[in-house]
């Protein structure tokens, strides 16, 4: 897997559009992202190696996430 140069980690918000401020709940976020980043990053180059097509792959990503539906969500 190649290096990547460090992102700026992005502002986060509230519904309310004013910036989250809570520097441990920024911490946590900041986190998940990075994992999640890393997981996809993952199954991309196995899908890779597999011999699978990006755009197939990263459009699965996509999908996935655009799926998921926030805590509470009725079906």
């Amino acid at each position: 897997m190649s290096a990547r140069a460090p992102k700026a980690s992005p502002v986060w918000r509230q519904a309310d559009g004013k910036p989250v401020s809570c520097l441990e709940k920024i911490k946590v976020l900041n986190q998940n992202v990075q994992e999640i980043e890393s997981l996809c990053a993952d199954a991309l180059e196995d899908g890779v190696l597999m011999g699978c097509d990006v755009d197939q792959i990263k459009a699965a990503l996509h999908a996935l996430i655009d799926g998921l539906k926030p805590p509470g969500a009725k079906d």
